[in-house]
């Protein structure tokens, strides 16, 4: 004979993990590289990614993790993208991580941070192979401290 709170707690774990797989996104890519809060200005997080669909639309983003530590309230980033045909772009980029009150934005607990910033909506890739995004910190410091990682996921923009 089943418990009376097998009975109650067995529907609701299923219906919580129906819930839990009916919010997940379909992710292309997730990738960061660590710096261990040292970033010198001339060290590329380089991210490959292999691309099989040019008719869906994805979600670009960038992730930044920091420590409270940091001492600027943005940071500035260079982004080269180049394409499977060997053509590339190179952007630049300014994430903010703190308001005017000195606050920061990211999400977290204590002292660590992330920033989970989309660069670019709708985005659809237009050939097939492999994507190389390079990102360069273009603060003007040679090395930037307080910064963890740097990394991109892509998303199927659903």
């Amino acid at each position: 004979m089943l418990s009376f709170r097998f009975k109650i707690l067995f529907p609701l774990f299923f219906v919580a993990i129906l819930l839990f797989a009916g919010c997940s996104r379909s992710t292309l890519f997730t990738q960061a590289v660590n710096f261990h809060d040292s970033w010198p200005k001339e060290k590329a997080a380089k991210f490959v990614v292999p691309v099989k669909d040019t008719l869906s639309p994805f979600n670009f983003y960038i992730n930044i993790r920091h420590t409270g530590k940091y001492r600027f309230s943005n940071l500035y980033l260079f982004m080269q993208t180049r394409f499977p045909n060997g053509t590339y772009t190179r952007d630049t980029l300014e994430i903010i991580l703190a308001n005017v009150q000195g606050k920061w934005l990211g999400k977290g607990w204590g002292e660590i941070k992330e920033e989970h910033v989309l660069l670019k909506s709708k985005l659809k890739f237009p050939m097939i192979r492999n994507y190389e995004f390079l990102v360069w910190q273009a603060m003007r410091v040679d090395t930037l401290k307080a910064i963890r990682s740097v990394g991109i996921d892509i998303e199927k923009d659903d």
